[in-house]
């Protein structure tokens, strides 16, 4: 019974020692840690986590070792550099939630697109082929063009203009369900 009195009895002088220091430099120890952080919910978290280092090593406040108001506040300042560095090293957390969208697409869209335009490109007469695959797949310019395929740049800019124009209709006949033009 004796233990338990005595037990209790820390229990009450633990909670006045938190709530006293709380009273005392609690403002103060908000102050400093949203100055930190930025953000006052996060600066309440740490001032808490404090209190509760304080509480948990009351020894450190009565060694005599500099103040009890510079402890605290070189706790709160370690506690922000252990939150700054935690939420440095992983990355930032999302919610999910069933309207999320997927960051990446699925790369079947793409092997069918290319598979279509690739499908339609052989439809092509091989003069319009041949300027689309110069001018848009190998990223060659007008006069690059004409200086490998040996024609005026006039010329590859009018089998560009008429290859394009094959294509869009192809693909709008498609579209349809028309047969190729």
């Amino acid at each position: 019974m004796a233990g338990l009195r005595t037990r209790h009895r820390q229990q009450v002088a633990d909670e006045a020692l938190v709530r006293s220091l709380f009273e005392e430099h609690g403002k103060a120890m908000l102050a400093y840690a949203t100055r930190l952080l930025g953000d006052r919910a996060a600066a309440e978290d740490v001032v808490q986590e404090a209190l509760v280092r304080a509480w948990r090593h009351p020894d450190s406040l009565v060694n005599g070792k500099g103040s009890v108001r510079g402890w605290l506040l070189t706790v709160v300042r370690n506690l922000v550099t252990d939150k700054v560095r935690a939420r440095a090293a992983r990355p930032t957390e999302v919610a999910e939630s069933p309207t999320t969208v997927p960051v990446a697409r699925d790369h079947s869209d793409q092997v069918v697109n290319s598979m279509v335009v690739l499908a339609a490109l052989d439809d092509l007469s091989a003069e319009h082929r041949e300027v689309l695959e110069h001018v848009y797949l190998h990223g060659r310019t007008v006069g690059e063009t004409a200086e490998r395929l040996g024609i005026p740049p006039g010329t590859v800019k009018s089998r560009s203009y008429y290859g394009l124009r094959a294509l869009r209709e192809q693909f709008r006949a498609q579209r349809l369900g028309v047969g190729a033009v």
